[in-house]
């Protein structure tokens, strides 16, 4: 297999190097075609490199972008910072992927200016695949890189999804569902009835309709479609109950008998059996799709594994060739119209 080269932003995240060092060497033991690029202070990298690695490299930087800083001013004050820079690795093609846990408005804005859009794309959408009860997996997009999304931009969302379920989830007519507040057709926002209307008639998409919150992993739909402030909301707070349901310390109550306690063991296997599958930790890491290049957000508050999973979405992207699949199934289903 050949070779892989991915820039970490290792300034980036509540925890920055103290996470993402430990992660990145965690991931060149898993991966020996792999060679990582660390973006950010050599010297806070250092204390968590204990030994030299061949396959790891570190760039310096000089300043980061700070999590609650304006996107517009991000971008204008980005220069030297480890964000912008990792992102300038992946234009100069001296990494083919990059993954941050940083601003996320920033990123998006950045991304854009440094890499483009893929021709037909209005605005990249960030997308994860999750998990659902039945084992199997849904494609959810957007994730909060646009707050608000016109109905061209969700049909445009439906196909980058559909084709992620085709190519990487080698799912086969993929089904396509809008997420909404209800199933009749006059529910929802204009955009949203707007939107339906043009994926019923058009022949490229499976589209079974509408899907409300609480079907959201219930495996009814491979591709589900939203705009970024609704799916980021629903996504938080579908990882927040879940990490509920697997922390043995909210499942009992603060009885410290031999019953509650072999209780609690009881219900933590259990959920562990059921829903340890969903766990966010394993499924870290959206991808910002609709760029000619791969770019991965992590979770800002991302554990070890977490960003260790951001990475290995990363290597994942760049096998199966996203961007390049993308653009060229786009140039056969958009009007020429769409294209320009």
């Amino acid at each position: 297999m050949d070779n892989l080269t991915i820039a970490l932003d290792a300034m980036s995240g509540d925890f920055g190097p103290r996470v993402i060092v430990p992660a990145a060497l965690q991931a060149l033991d898993l991966h020996r075609n792999l060679h990582l690029i660390l973006v950010g202070s050599s010297a806070e990298i250092n204390i968590f490199l204990p030994n030299k690695h061949p396959r790891l490299t570190v760039i310096k930087s000089s300043s980061v972008i700070p999590n609650d800083m304006k996107p517009s001013l991000a971008i204008r004050r980005s220069q030297g910072s480890s964000m912008r820079m990792a992102l300038e690795l992946v234009n100069s093609k001296e990494a083919q992927a990059c993954v941050s846990a940083g601003n996320t408005g920033a990123l998006m804005g950045l991304s854009k200016l440094l890499l483009h859009s893929i021709s037909g794309i209005k605005r990249p959408a960030l997308v994860a695949t999750l998990p659902t009860i039945k084992d199997g997996n849904t494609v959810i997009l957007d994730l909060g890189a646009n707050i608000e999304s016109d109905s061209e931009m969700l049909v445009q969302f439906a196909i980058m999804g559909s084709i992620l379920a085709n190519t990487v989830l080698n799912i086969v007519n993929p089904r396509v569902a809008l997420l909404n507040i209800g199933k009749e057709d006059i529910k929802g926002l204009e955009r949203i009835r707007v939107a339906a209307n043009k994926l019923k008639t058009n022949h490229y998409f499976n589209f079974v309709g509408y899907l409300e919150g609480d079907e959201l992993l219930s495996g009814k739909t491979d591709v589900l479609v939203c705009d970024g402030f609704t799916g980021n909301v629903t996504l938080k707070t579908v990882e927040g109950l879940i990490k509920i349901f697997l922390s043995s310390n909210q499942l009992m109550t603060k009885n410290k008998s031999i019953f509650a306690r072999l209780t609690r063991y009881w219900m933590q296997k259990k959920m562990m059996n059921y829903f340890g599958h969903l766990d966010p930790n394993h499924y870290n890491g959206a991808c910002l799709l609709g760029l000619q290049s791969i770019v991965i957000k992590s979770h800002g508050a991302a554990s070890q594994s977490s960003f260790l999973a951001a990475i290995e979405h990363a290597i994942l992207a760049i096998e199966n060739n996203l961007p390049e699949r993308i653009a060229s199934s786009l140039s056969s289903i958009l009007p020429k119209s769409e294209k320009n």
